[in-house]
């Protein structure tokens, strides 16, 4: 009876114990669930390159696009202390090289964070000094660049869906390339280079294009030799910068259009209103298609 009386008295000291380690328990069992991790700090130098970032981290990082104005000229872009700040404290650093964004180049001589990995998405195509830097416009260089991602955030789900969004835009190369390969085009600057080549298109016009892209002095022979181009009939098609025009260059835009030469306006930056960049291809590619289909 008195073992029995005692265990009636403390009982109640029994379930205050039993409660307590409970409740803490389940304290420090939701404080480990509900903690966040923190993200990870994705700085990208141009929004195509931010935009598949986003694709493969997901919501693991975010993500800084510095040119992002697709009514901007790239090559007037200039750096503000916010933009060396965001890089200083990036964890991933992703920029294209070969000149076209070499202000990226003095932000990262300056000190940043320790462990920091920086991505010169020229390198993952084995692009070289003195080649055409527009080369987000190359079919490679957006699957490489997402392989490199997915294998330092272990984001191999991520890489497929990009994967499987992007073999449209490869099956749309390939469709437009079995059909219209050997298609004479040219261009006032060498934006769209990498895809017409992919499309098997004829490019006229180089050295002009390379004179606007360097802001260097057109000379006559070569104003010439694309004015001729456009007369001949055999051209079908203008590219342009719409990001990135001068009287020189539009007034091409006229003769082509006065010679019956389509003319379609790219873009170096991703536009805003294109949710992926396989979603801007695909418009640009499409644009290419019907002007084909027009010009037969």
């Amino acid at each position: 009876m008195k073992l029995q009386s005692s265990i009636i008295r403390l009982w109640p000291l029994f379930t205050l114990l039993i409660c307590s380690y409970v409740l803490i328990s389940l304290t420090n069992s939701c404080s480990k669930m509900t903690t966040p991790q923190p993200k990870l700090k994705i700085v990208a130098a141009e929004n195509f390159y931010g935009g598949v970032a986003q694709e493969i981290a997901w919501n693991s990082a975010d993500i800084v696009s510095i040119m992002n104005n697709p009514n901007q000229d790239p090559h007037e872009f200039t750096t503000s202390a916010a933009t060396a700040m965001a890089v200083a404290n990036a964890d991933i650093v992703i920029y294209n090289g070969l000149g076209y964004d070499d202000w990226m180049d003095k932000l990262l001589a300056t000190q940043g964070k320790n462990g920091r990995i920086i991505i010169r998405v020229a390198d993952l195509i084995g692009a070289r000094s003195g080649d055409n830097p527009h080369i987000w416009y190359d079919p490679r260089t957006m699957p490489a660049l997402a392989t490199r991602l997915a294998e330092i955030l272990k984001r191999p789900a991520n890489l497929a869906a990009f994967q499987k969004e992007m073999s449209v835009v490869t099956s749309k190369i390939a469709q437009i390339k079995s059909a219209k390969s050997g298609t004479v085009v040219t261009a006032t600057e060498p934006v769209f280079g990498y895809m017409a080549d992919a499309l098997g298109f004829r490019m006229e016009n180089y050295g002009f294009q390379l004179a606007v892209m360097n802001d260097t002095e057109i000379n006559f022979q070569q104003a010439s030799d694309f004015v001729k181009s456009l007369h001949d009939k055999s051209t079908k098609i203008l590219f342009y910068n719409s990001q990135v025009t001068d009287p020189v260059t539009q007034s091409m835009q006229e003769v082509a259009k006065k010679c019956g030469v389509t003319v379609i306006g790219v873009t170096e930056t991703q536009p805003q209103d294109m949710g992926s960049y396989a979603e801007w291809m695909l418009s640009e590619l499409n644009q290419v298609e019907v002007a084909l289909e027009t010009n037969r």
